[in-house]
Protein backbone atom coordinates (compact mmCIF):
# COMPACT_ATOMS: atom_id res chain seq x y z
CA UNK A 1 0.00 0.00 0.00
CA UNK A 2 1.56 3.32 -1.04
CA UNK A 3 2.06 6.11 1.43
CA UNK A 4 0.58 8.64 -0.99
CA UNK A 5 -2.90 7.14 -1.07
CA UNK A 6 -4.42 5.08 1.72
CA UNK A 7 -7.17 2.99 0.22
CA UNK A 8 -10.69 2.87 1.60
CA UNK A 9 -12.20 -0.58 1.13
CA UNK A 10 -15.71 -1.62 2.19
CA UNK A 11 -16.87 -5.24 2.36
CA UNK A 12 -20.65 -5.48 2.39
CA UNK A 13 -22.20 -8.78 3.47
CA UNK A 14 -25.94 -9.36 3.58
CA UNK A 15 -27.28 -10.94 6.78
CA UNK A 16 -28.49 -14.56 6.17
CA UNK A 17 -29.48 -13.37 2.69
CA UNK A 18 -31.71 -16.13 1.30
CA UNK A 19 -33.44 -16.68 4.64
CA UNK A 20 -33.92 -12.92 5.10
CA UNK A 21 -35.62 -12.63 1.71
CA UNK A 22 -37.98 -15.47 2.62
CA UNK A 23 -38.87 -13.87 5.97
CA UNK A 24 -39.42 -10.52 4.29
CA UNK A 25 -41.77 -12.01 1.70
CA UNK A 26 -43.63 -14.19 4.21
CA UNK A 27 -43.86 -12.49 7.64
CA UNK A 28 -45.24 -15.69 9.22
CA UNK A 29 -41.71 -17.14 8.94
CA UNK A 30 -40.24 -14.51 11.24
CA UNK A 31 -39.10 -15.67 14.64
CA UNK A 32 -39.03 -19.30 13.52
CA UNK A 33 -35.90 -21.38 12.90
CA UNK A 34 -35.66 -21.35 9.11
CA UNK A 35 -33.22 -22.67 6.51
CA UNK A 36 -33.03 -22.46 2.73
CA UNK A 37 -31.90 -25.25 0.42
CA UNK A 38 -31.48 -28.91 1.17
CA UNK A 39 -35.12 -29.73 0.52
CA UNK A 40 -34.23 -33.43 0.14
CA UNK A 41 -34.23 -34.49 3.80
CA UNK A 42 -31.90 -37.43 3.25
CA UNK A 43 -29.55 -35.86 0.70
CA UNK A 44 -29.87 -32.10 0.85
CA UNK A 45 -27.38 -29.57 2.17
CA UNK A 46 -28.47 -26.19 3.53
CA UNK A 47 -27.52 -23.01 1.69
CA UNK A 48 -28.11 -20.71 4.64
CA UNK A 49 -30.21 -20.32 7.76
CA UNK A 50 -31.53 -17.51 9.92
CA UNK A 51 -30.21 -16.52 13.34
CA UNK A 52 -32.99 -18.37 15.18
CA UNK A 53 -31.76 -21.60 13.54
CA UNK A 54 -28.12 -20.83 14.38
CA UNK A 55 -29.00 -20.90 18.07
CA UNK A 56 -29.49 -24.65 17.65
CA UNK A 57 -26.03 -25.08 16.11
CA UNK A 58 -27.31 -25.12 12.54
CA UNK A 59 -25.10 -23.56 9.88
CA UNK A 60 -24.75 -23.28 6.11
CA UNK A 61 -23.46 -26.36 4.23
CA UNK A 62 -24.86 -28.64 6.95
CA UNK A 63 -26.74 -31.74 5.76
CA UNK A 64 -30.49 -31.29 6.15
CA UNK A 65 -30.83 -34.55 8.06
CA UNK A 66 -28.32 -33.34 10.67
CA UNK A 67 -30.04 -29.94 10.94
CA UNK A 68 -33.38 -31.61 11.60
CA UNK A 69 -31.80 -33.69 14.34
CA UNK A 70 -30.60 -30.52 16.04
CA UNK A 71 -33.92 -28.72 15.51
CA UNK A 72 -36.86 -31.01 14.61
CA UNK A 73 -39.17 -28.02 14.05
CA UNK A 74 -36.77 -26.36 11.58
CA UNK A 75 -38.61 -24.95 8.56
CA UNK A 76 -36.68 -25.93 5.42
CA UNK A 77 -37.53 -24.04 2.22
CA UNK A 78 -36.35 -25.07 -1.28
CA UNK A 79 -35.18 -21.58 -2.24
CA UNK A 80 -36.09 -19.20 -5.08
CA UNK A 81 -32.86 -18.41 -6.90
CA UNK A 82 -34.44 -16.12 -9.48
CA UNK A 83 -35.83 -13.90 -6.69
CA UNK A 84 -32.46 -13.80 -4.93
CA UNK A 85 -30.76 -12.79 -8.19
CA UNK A 86 -33.23 -9.93 -8.72
CA UNK A 87 -32.67 -8.66 -5.19
CA UNK A 88 -28.92 -8.94 -5.71
CA UNK A 89 -29.15 -6.81 -8.86
CA UNK A 90 -30.97 -4.12 -6.87
CA UNK A 91 -28.24 -4.24 -4.21
CA UNK A 92 -25.59 -3.89 -6.93
CA UNK A 93 -27.42 -0.83 -8.25
CA UNK A 94 -27.28 0.71 -4.77
CA UNK A 95 -23.51 0.08 -4.64
CA UNK A 96 -23.07 1.83 -7.99
CA UNK A 97 -24.48 5.06 -6.56
CA UNK A 98 -21.38 5.38 -4.41
CA UNK A 99 -18.58 3.87 -6.53
CA UNK A 100 -17.95 2.16 -9.86
CA UNK A 101 -15.25 -0.05 -8.33
CA UNK A 102 -17.33 -3.06 -7.26
CA UNK A 103 -16.08 -6.63 -6.96
CA UNK A 104 -18.97 -9.06 -6.39
CA UNK A 105 -17.97 -12.22 -4.53
CA UNK A 106 -21.43 -13.81 -4.62
CA UNK A 107 -25.06 -12.72 -4.72
CA UNK A 108 -24.87 -11.43 -1.15
CA UNK A 109 -21.41 -9.90 -0.70
CA UNK A 110 -19.01 -7.57 -2.48
CA UNK A 111 -15.91 -5.42 -2.08
CA UNK A 112 -16.18 -1.72 -2.85
CA UNK A 113 -13.26 0.66 -3.33
CA UNK A 114 -14.43 4.13 -2.25
CA UNK A 115 -10.97 5.72 -2.03
CA UNK A 116 -11.84 8.45 -4.52
CA UNK A 117 -15.60 8.59 -3.96
CA UNK A 118 -16.93 12.07 -3.24
CA UNK A 119 -20.13 10.74 -1.69
CA UNK A 120 -20.75 11.39 2.02
CA UNK A 121 -17.85 13.88 2.14
CA UNK A 122 -15.50 11.09 1.11
CA UNK A 123 -15.99 9.17 4.37
CA UNK A 124 -15.92 5.39 3.90
CA UNK A 125 -17.68 4.97 7.26
CA UNK A 126 -20.54 7.25 6.21
CA UNK A 127 -20.75 5.61 2.77
CA UNK A 128 -21.11 2.17 4.39
CA UNK A 129 -23.86 3.54 6.66
CA UNK A 130 -25.63 5.08 3.66
CA UNK A 131 -25.46 1.86 1.64
CA UNK A 132 -26.86 -0.18 4.52
CA UNK A 133 -29.61 2.40 5.04
CA UNK A 134 -30.54 2.34 1.32
CA UNK A 135 -30.69 -1.46 1.33
CA UNK A 136 -32.96 -1.48 4.36
CA UNK A 137 -35.29 1.29 3.13
CA UNK A 138 -35.61 -0.07 -0.42
CA UNK A 139 -35.48 -3.83 0.17
CA UNK A 140 -36.35 -4.26 3.87
CA UNK A 141 -33.18 -6.32 4.33
CA UNK A 142 -30.18 -5.76 6.58
CA UNK A 143 -26.50 -5.80 5.68
CA UNK A 144 -23.28 -5.67 7.66
CA UNK A 145 -20.13 -3.90 6.54
CA UNK A 146 -16.43 -3.81 7.27
CA UNK A 147 -14.24 -0.81 6.48
CA UNK A 148 -10.45 -1.03 6.28
CA UNK A 149 -7.49 0.08 4.15
CA UNK A 150 -6.92 -3.50 2.87
CA UNK A 151 -9.28 -6.12 1.48
CA UNK A 152 -8.80 -9.04 3.84
CA UNK A 153 -9.32 -6.84 6.90
CA UNK A 154 -12.46 -5.29 5.42
CA UNK A 155 -13.86 -8.83 5.03
CA UNK A 156 -12.84 -9.73 8.58
CA UNK A 157 -14.39 -6.52 9.91
CA UNK A 158 -17.77 -7.12 8.22
CA UNK A 159 -18.24 -10.14 10.50
CA UNK A 160 -17.45 -8.30 13.73
CA UNK A 161 -20.78 -6.54 14.31
CA UNK A 162 -23.21 -8.91 12.61
CA UNK A 163 -26.09 -8.74 12.10
CA UNK A 164 -26.98 -5.24 10.88
CA UNK A 165 -23.79 -3.53 12.00
CA UNK A 166 -20.43 -2.33 10.79
CA UNK A 167 -16.87 -2.17 12.06
CA UNK A 168 -14.11 0.23 11.09
CA UNK A 169 -10.40 -0.54 11.14
CA UNK A 170 -8.55 2.73 10.64
CA UNK A 171 -5.01 2.73 9.15
CA UNK A 172 -3.40 3.46 12.52
CA UNK A 173 -5.08 0.38 14.06
CA UNK A 174 -4.27 -2.15 11.34
CA UNK A 175 -1.32 -3.77 13.11
CA UNK A 176 -3.12 -3.81 16.46
CA UNK A 177 -6.10 -5.62 14.92
CA UNK A 178 -3.95 -8.07 12.97
CA UNK A 179 -1.81 -8.96 16.01
CA UNK A 180 -4.83 -10.22 17.98
CA UNK A 181 -6.67 -11.74 15.02
CA UNK A 182 -7.24 -15.53 15.36
CA UNK A 183 -5.85 -17.25 12.27
CA UNK A 184 -9.19 -18.99 11.59
CA UNK A 185 -10.69 -15.55 10.92
CA UNK A 186 -8.32 -14.90 8.03
CA UNK A 187 -9.93 -15.71 4.65
CA UNK A 188 -8.26 -18.71 3.03
CA UNK A 189 -7.34 -20.54 6.23
CA UNK A 190 -9.31 -23.80 6.24
CA UNK A 191 -9.74 -26.45 8.93
CA UNK A 192 -6.84 -28.62 7.78
CA UNK A 193 -4.45 -25.68 7.44
CA UNK A 194 -5.56 -24.30 10.80
CA UNK A 195 -4.82 -27.59 12.53
CA UNK A 196 -1.31 -27.64 11.05
CA UNK A 197 -0.74 -24.02 12.07
CA UNK A 198 -1.88 -24.74 15.62
CA UNK A 199 0.40 -27.78 15.81
CA UNK A 200 3.29 -25.53 14.78
CA UNK A 201 2.43 -23.05 17.54
CA UNK A 202 0.68 -20.37 15.45
CA UNK A 203 -2.65 -19.08 16.78
CA UNK A 204 -2.96 -15.33 16.11
CA UNK A 205 -1.52 -12.84 13.67
CA UNK A 206 1.24 -11.80 16.06
CA UNK A 207 2.59 -15.37 16.12
CA UNK A 208 3.00 -15.26 12.34
CA UNK A 209 4.44 -11.73 12.35
CA UNK A 210 7.21 -12.71 14.75
CA UNK A 211 8.15 -15.81 12.73
CA UNK A 212 10.81 -16.26 10.07
CA UNK A 213 9.48 -15.82 6.53
CA UNK A 214 11.64 -18.59 5.08
CA UNK A 215 10.48 -21.07 7.69
CA UNK A 216 6.84 -20.25 6.98
CA UNK A 217 7.45 -20.64 3.26
CA UNK A 218 9.13 -24.00 3.70
CA UNK A 219 6.46 -25.37 6.05
CA UNK A 220 3.31 -23.92 4.51
CA UNK A 221 4.18 -22.83 0.97
CA UNK A 222 1.95 -20.17 -0.54
CA UNK A 223 -0.26 -20.09 2.53
CA UNK A 224 2.76 -19.27 4.68
CA UNK A 225 3.79 -16.47 2.35
CA UNK A 226 0.26 -15.07 2.28
CA UNK A 227 -0.12 -15.21 6.07
CA UNK A 228 3.26 -13.51 6.59
CA UNK A 229 2.14 -10.57 4.44
CA UNK A 230 -1.25 -10.35 6.11
CA UNK A 231 0.35 -10.51 9.57
CA UNK A 232 2.16 -7.28 8.64
CA UNK A 233 -1.07 -5.69 7.38
CA UNK A 234 -0.01 -6.09 3.75
CA UNK A 235 -2.65 -6.88 1.15
CA UNK A 236 -1.98 -5.16 -2.16
CA UNK A 237 -4.90 -6.76 -3.97
CA UNK A 238 -7.09 -4.21 -5.65
CA UNK A 239 -10.85 -4.34 -6.01
CA UNK A 240 -11.28 -6.14 -9.33
CA UNK A 241 -14.32 -5.06 -11.30
CA UNK A 242 -14.06 -7.90 -13.82
CA UNK A 243 -13.03 -11.12 -12.11
CA UNK A 244 -11.14 -13.73 -14.09
CA UNK A 245 -12.84 -17.08 -13.79
CA UNK A 246 -10.43 -19.74 -12.52
CA UNK A 247 -12.35 -23.00 -12.85
CA UNK A 248 -15.45 -24.71 -14.18
CA UNK A 249 -17.13 -27.63 -12.47
CA UNK A 250 -20.22 -29.80 -12.39
CA UNK A 251 -21.35 -32.30 -9.76
CA UNK A 252 -24.25 -34.52 -8.79
CA UNK A 253 -25.52 -35.65 -5.39
CA UNK A 254 -27.24 -39.03 -5.68
CA UNK A 255 -30.64 -39.84 -4.22
CA UNK A 256 -29.20 -43.30 -3.52
CA UNK A 257 -25.52 -43.98 -2.93
CA UNK A 258 -23.44 -45.67 -5.61
CA UNK A 259 -20.24 -47.65 -5.10
CA UNK A 260 -18.73 -49.24 -8.21
CA UNK A 261 -16.39 -47.95 -10.90
CA UNK A 262 -18.96 -48.81 -13.59
CA UNK A 263 -21.68 -46.80 -11.83
CA UNK A 264 -19.38 -43.81 -11.46
CA UNK A 265 -18.19 -43.98 -15.05
CA UNK A 266 -21.77 -44.17 -16.34
CA UNK A 267 -22.60 -40.92 -14.49
CA UNK A 268 -19.45 -39.25 -15.80
CA UNK A 269 -19.91 -40.34 -19.41
CA UNK A 270 -23.67 -39.80 -19.71
CA UNK A 271 -24.29 -36.79 -17.47
CA UNK A 272 -21.32 -34.94 -16.00
CA UNK A 273 -18.88 -34.77 -18.91
CA UNK A 274 -21.40 -33.44 -21.49
CA UNK A 275 -22.53 -30.77 -19.00
CA UNK A 276 -18.93 -29.86 -18.16
CA UNK A 277 -18.13 -29.50 -21.84
CA UNK A 278 -21.06 -27.10 -22.34
CA UNK A 279 -20.04 -24.98 -19.36
CA UNK A 280 -16.40 -24.89 -20.44
CA UNK A 281 -17.28 -23.65 -23.94
CA UNK A 282 -19.36 -20.89 -22.37
CA UNK A 283 -16.62 -19.88 -19.92
CA UNK A 284 -13.69 -20.30 -22.32
CA UNK A 285 -14.62 -20.65 -26.00
CA UNK A 286 -11.14 -21.92 -26.89
CA UNK A 287 -11.42 -24.50 -24.07
CA UNK A 288 -7.99 -23.56 -22.70
CA UNK A 289 -7.38 -25.49 -19.47
CA UNK A 290 -4.37 -26.52 -17.41
CA UNK A 291 -5.87 -29.23 -15.15
CA UNK A 292 -8.84 -31.55 -14.90
CA UNK A 293 -10.03 -33.35 -11.81
CA UNK A 294 -12.62 -35.47 -9.99
CA UNK A 295 -14.31 -34.89 -6.65
CA UNK A 296 -15.97 -37.54 -4.48
CA UNK A 297 -17.97 -37.29 -1.29
CA UNK A 298 -18.38 -40.55 0.55
CA UNK A 299 -21.32 -41.70 2.68
CA UNK A 300 -19.48 -40.51 5.80
CA UNK A 301 -19.33 -37.01 4.22
CA UNK A 302 -15.57 -37.11 3.78
CA UNK A 303 -14.61 -35.17 0.66
CA UNK A 304 -11.64 -36.04 -1.55
CA UNK A 305 -10.35 -34.66 -4.84
CA UNK A 306 -7.78 -35.68 -7.42
CA UNK A 307 -6.46 -33.81 -10.44
CA UNK A 308 -3.75 -33.93 -13.05
CA UNK A 309 -2.16 -31.46 -15.43
CA UNK A 310 -3.75 -31.64 -18.86
CA UNK A 311 -4.08 -28.97 -21.54
CA UNK A 312 -7.38 -30.06 -23.06
CA UNK A 313 -10.66 -31.53 -21.87
CA UNK A 314 -10.45 -35.27 -22.45
CA UNK A 315 -13.05 -37.84 -21.43
CA UNK A 316 -10.62 -40.78 -21.60
CA UNK A 317 -8.22 -39.11 -19.17
CA UNK A 318 -10.94 -39.12 -16.51
CA UNK A 319 -10.82 -42.95 -16.55
CA UNK A 320 -7.44 -43.17 -14.86
CA UNK A 321 -8.33 -40.36 -12.47
CA UNK A 322 -11.45 -42.27 -11.46
CA UNK A 323 -9.44 -45.47 -10.87
CA UNK A 324 -6.94 -43.58 -8.74
CA UNK A 325 -9.48 -41.72 -6.62
CA UNK A 326 -11.51 -44.90 -5.98
CA UNK A 327 -8.42 -46.35 -4.28
CA UNK A 328 -9.36 -44.05 -1.39
CA UNK A 329 -12.86 -45.52 -1.13
CA UNK A 330 -12.05 -48.15 1.52
CA UNK A 331 -15.41 -49.84 1.07
CA UNK A 332 -17.44 -46.68 1.50
CA UNK A 333 -20.40 -45.79 -0.69
CA UNK A 334 -20.42 -42.57 -2.72
CA UNK A 335 -23.04 -39.83 -2.31
CA UNK A 336 -21.58 -37.14 -4.62
CA UNK A 337 -19.47 -37.19 -7.78
CA UNK A 338 -18.09 -34.14 -9.57
CA UNK A 339 -15.81 -33.13 -12.44
CA UNK A 340 -13.84 -29.91 -12.76
CA UNK A 341 -11.25 -28.15 -14.90
CA UNK A 342 -8.90 -25.31 -14.01
CA UNK A 343 -8.82 -22.63 -16.70
CA UNK A 344 -5.56 -21.34 -18.12
CA UNK A 345 -4.90 -17.94 -16.51
CA UNK A 346 -4.39 -14.88 -18.65
CA UNK A 347 -1.11 -14.18 -16.85
CA UNK A 348 1.05 -17.02 -15.58
CA UNK A 349 1.61 -16.70 -11.83
CA UNK A 350 5.10 -15.94 -10.66
CA UNK A 351 7.01 -18.53 -8.67
CA UNK A 352 7.50 -17.67 -5.03
CA UNK A 353 10.98 -16.58 -4.12
CA UNK A 354 12.93 -16.71 -0.90
CA UNK A 355 14.32 -13.29 -1.69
Amino acid sequence: MSEETIRKIIHVDMDCFYAAVEMRDNPSYRGRPLAVGGHEKQRGVLSTCNYEARKFGIRSAMPTARALQLCPHLLVLPGRMQVYKQVSQHIREIFSRYTSLIEPLSLDEAFLDVTHSQQCRGSATLIAEAIRRDIFEELQLTASAGIAPVKFLAKVASDMNKPNGQYVITPDRVQEEVDKLPLEKIPGVGKVSLEKLHQAGYFVGKDIKESDYRELLLRFGRLGASLWKKSHGIDNREVIVERERKSVGVERTFSENISSYDQCWHVIEERLFPELEKRLIKASPNKAIIKQGIKLKFADFQLTTIEHIHSELDLDHFKQLLRDILKRQNGREIRLLGLSVMLKPELQTKQLSFF
